[in-house]
């Protein structure tokens, strides 16, 4: 799976407002470009980290550039773009790069469920032999000493969601939590209980009530740095051990 082509390469000035992020360009222009990320960013926006942009020829938009991937660490790349984690986690459904989702005819996005009048990410069905399964997909950005962890603020949605998600279970159907990983320094997932406690324990008894957790993680870097490719590659653990 691709990104818009050409990314441009720049420096970070700041971002601010949510939504808007100053960039220096390599010829030394400066931008505003859009950052679609509504959340914290923890460990995602250190000053003068190089990010790439893309770029759209829209003449009905109000900026031109869009942040997607920032480098966080030296050889350690993060996809910001919140846009992408859906459609990189359909991608790779349906190219049976998720072991434990394979064998799915039909595939639907955004469907209503739940008490908590929710929509699931994505719905799949026409299995030969399995349950329809309702996959809610997460984000995951924040590396910590190679640690991977969620949320990076406190979600009160996010925990709806495992709400919704354990009642489907109990129900008899498959319900599976998606983190798809877009870090490439995280070697594994685990629940942000010095953020977020609440949700890590429902996340907890989540599991425990017949959640599946899966987490896989994205290649962002090509072999002289990030090239657009954000396709799902492997799995990683999720662990849930404090």
């Amino acid at each position: 799976m691709k990104l818009p082509a050409p990314l441009i390469e720049g420096r970070l000035i700041r971002r601010y407002k949510r939504f808007l992020a100053d960039v220096v360009l390599p010829d030394g222009s400066e931008v505003v470009a859009h950052c679609p990320n509504t959340g914290s960013m923890l460990g995602c926006q250190p000053a003068e980290a190089r990010v790439w942009l893309s770029a759209s020829d829209n003449p009905r938009r109000k900026l031109k550039y869009t942040w997607e991937l920032v480098e966080t660490a030296p050889e350690e790349v993060a996809c910001i773009n919140t846009s992408r984690p859906n459609s990189q986690a359909r991608y790779a459904i349906a190219q049976g790069v998720v072991d434990e989702l394979e064998g799915y005819g039909t595939c639907r996005a955004e469907v209503r469920y739940g008490a908590e009048k929710s929509r699931i990410d994505l719905h799949l069905s026409d299995h030969k032999s399995l349950a329809d399964a309702w996959v809610e997909v997460k984000n995951v950005t924040l590396c910590e000493d190679g640690l991977g962890y969620f949320p990076d603020a406190v979600t009160t949605r996010g925990q709806k969601h495992l709400r919704e998600l354990m009642a489907q279970a109990r129900a008899g159907e498959r319900a599976v939590l998606l983190f798809v990983v877009n870090h490439t320094g995280i070697t594994s997932v685990r629940p942000a209980d010095h953020i977020d406690a609440a949700y890590g324990r429902l996340l907890r008894e989540a599991e425990a009530a017949g959640v599946e957790l899966l987490a896989y993680r994205a290649d962002l870097s090509g072999p002289e740095g990030p090239d657009g490719d954000i396709s799902l590659v492997e799995s990683v653990p999720v662990i849930l051990q404090a």
